[in-house]
């Protein structure tokens, strides 16, 4: 490739006596030179010649001097690199240019072999300044492409190439988010196409953002339903209290977006979620040829299957008692003890509550209730009909009710 200089000097002989010292280089097309006489003329010389990729100019030329079009030059998007050849020697000169940006500084006369290393040593000095640039926009493409598809944190890791062990599947403790939709199927059987793409796009990407925003890794989305991941890729050990948080802010925006569909005239259904904490399967399981970065486990079975308790429980989020017990600070009530599909040992669980709701007068009296159920104190039915008669609309104290009226004793929940 071949380098262009572009000396600036007003000597008359000068361009003479470049164009003979560096006929070798010039041959070869290793190097190709043009010349100006002052400021002014190398500055219109450069719009002409936008490759050129060094400058090489004397202080003392007439209209403008060297000093001013340093500062030009540093002015310019693209930044010429440059190299001071003066007669003017003393140290307020090359503090001067140094300053507004010379790589280096020579004195006349001029030796031609210092030049010609100096020359050289600085293009090579750029084309390592350019192959840097190169290679960051590079990076900064790939994120921007790979972020449409990716978590942020794995994006990063992919864009950089990096082949660390946390990509690999190795036992991890994480904690799972899922959810999924209340009478999806229903919506598709029913809806336009150009309808149901428009929906799906916006709940998907909305979830997305709000997962995003807590720092967590999409780790599936199928369909309607995405699984999140935190403590994964990177470590996190706050991962149970943004989980949390992360949960009750999905489950913000998502009745938020119910109730903007249904003002178009929209019935699109609750968004049920369930989480869970404990140790997973986590890595890239598509072998060399896909990436799927995702878990598997015990701990993101037991996840889903919360998520699916909510339909009985008439919640909307359900956590375990696991990932409770790991959140900083968390508020929320006792659901019960769920025996989930597939086991034998009761989970205890809970539904979080926004903290003006766990400060209100019904969550004591629920608490009260609870307790009362669960020491299997007669006073709970009592308890709960007057807590449902007061909020009808709290599906949790209704579920307890109808519970005890067909005769259930304690927390134990068996769920089918």
């Amino acid at each position: 490739m071949t380098s262009t200089v572009l000396v600036v000097d007003d000597e008359p002989d000068l361009e003479a006596l470049v164009l003979q010292k560096f006929r070798r280089q010039i041959r070869d097309r290793r190097i190709d030179f043009v010349f100006a006489r002052d400021g002014v003329e190398a500055l219109q010389s450069i719009d002409r010649h936008p490759h050129v990729d060094l400058v090489v100019l004397d202080i003392n030329m007439p209209r403008m001097d060297g000093l001013s079009l340093l500062a030009k030059l540093q002015e310019r998007e693209d930044k010429k690199s440059a190299i001071i050849v003066s007669a003017y020697g003393d140290m307020s000169n090359i503090r001067t240019a140094m300053n507004r940006g010379a790589f280096d500084f020579l004195t006349k006369p001029i030796d031609f072999a210092d030049l010609e290393a100096t020359i050289l040593k600085t293009l090579g000095h750029i084309e390592v300044l350019r192959e840097a640039r190169r290679r960051q926009a590079e990076a900064e493409r790939a994120h921007a492409s790979l972020s449409r598809y990716f978590s942020p944190e794995l994006a990063r890791r992919l864009a950089a190439g990096d082949d660390d062990d946390d990509m690999q599947v190795r036992w991890r403790d994480v904690a799972v988010i899922f959810t999924d939709i209340t009478g999806f199927t229903s919506l598709v059987e029913t809806a336009e196409a150009e309808v149901l793409a428009e929906l799906l796009n916006e709940y998907v990407g909305g979830l997305t953002d709000v997962v995003f925003a807590h720092d967590g890794t999409v780790a599936k989305v199928i369909g309607d339903a995405i699984q999140v991941l935190f403590n994964a890729p990177d470590d996190q050990a706050d991962y149970a209290t943004r989980a949390i948080a992360c949960a009750q802010a999905l489950d913000q925006w998502a009745e938020a977006f119910r109730a903007r569909w249904k003002q178009k005239g929209v019935d699109f259904g609750a968004t049920r979620i369930g989480v869970h904490a404990g140790p997973a399967l986590v890595g890239n399981f598509g072998g060399s040829r896909y990436f799927d970065y995702t878990a598997y486990g015990d701990t993101i079975n037991t996840a889903a299957r919360l998520e699916a308790a909510n339909k009985a429980l008439g919640t909307r989020i359900c956590v375990s008692d696991s990932v409770a017990n790991a959140a900083q600070d968390f508020k929320g009530r006792p659901i019960g003890d769920l025996v989930l599909r597939g086991r034998s040992e009761p989970l205890r669980a809970h539904e979080p509550l926004p903290a003006s709701t766990f400060d209100a007068p019904a969550t004591t009296q629920y608490a009260s209730a609870f307790a009362k159920l669960e020491s299997e104190d007669a006073a709970a039915m009592p308890a709960f009909a007057a807590l449902v008669g007061v909020h009808a609309d709290d599906p949790l104290a209704s579920y307890h009710l109808r519970r005890l009226l067909n005769g259930a004793r304690g927390t134990r929940i068996r769920l089918e």
